[in-house]
């Protein structure tokens, strides 16, 4: 099914799409030095969670159901945007004061279920990244699909996982340095600009 696929390319293309800073990076990174790898472990399942359920979206065609309408794309557009914008005031006001023992054990999880759950640039990578490599002479395209973008889920694992474990060494380090203002402010800042991007690039012509 796959002997004519460029993987080289693929592989390239996937490692770009995790390797590119974004939200998940930083958020993982800070939750991890300030909670430690548990909660960091249950964040990365989150998003895996979240990326998963955009693929079988893709792999089933509900993600082009969406795309085709303009009110249901909309929504999860702006919806997404709104949640980067949440996440960027949290970032700004999150000065470590509060004692993560206290903290809802099951918040990382939640967090990155939702955020990917409304990210449309999960959407439209797997409808337009993945799915260009899959070849319908090649049989379903919908199962080419579902095994290319489980590879990519994979790669996104392997990253997330690294990031949780590098972060928890640093502790106590990382924490001190993220709690300050300038890098919360840098980190909300970025936040929002990322939320601004994706209401950028996202809309429709």
């Amino acid at each position: 099914m796959f002997a004519s696929l460029d993987w080289p390319a693929f592989l390239v293309a996937m490692l770009a799409v995790e390797l590119t800073p974004g939200p998940n990076m930083g958020w993982l990174a800070a939750l991890s030095a300030k909670a430690g790898r548990e909660h960091g472990f249950k964040a990365v399942a989150g998003i895996t969670l979240g990326l998963a359920v955009q693929l079988l979206a893709a792999a089933t065609g509900l993600s082009a159901l969406l795309a085709g309408s303009i009110t249901l794309y909309e929504a999860l557009r702006w919806g997404g945007v709104a949640f980067m914008l949440y996440l960027a005031w949290e970032a700004f006001r999150d000065d470590g004061s509060a004692a993560p023992a206290l903290a809802n054990k099951l918040a990382g999880f939640q967090r990155g279920l939702i955020a990917n759950l409304l990210n449309p640039k999960a959407l439209v990578f797997y409808l337009l990244v993945v799915g260009q490599f899959a070849n319908p002479m090649a049989g379903h395209v919908w199962l080419q699909i579902l095994i290319l973008g489980s590879l990519h889920i994979l790669v996104s694992l392997i990253v997330h996982v690294s990031i949780v474990l590098v972060a928890d060494h640093m502790g106590s380090l990382l924490e001190k340095w993220r709690t300050s203002f300038v890098a919360r402010l840098g980190f909300g800042l970025t936040l929002a600009i990322v939320a601004l991007w994706i209401a950028m690039s996202t809309a429709r012509p």
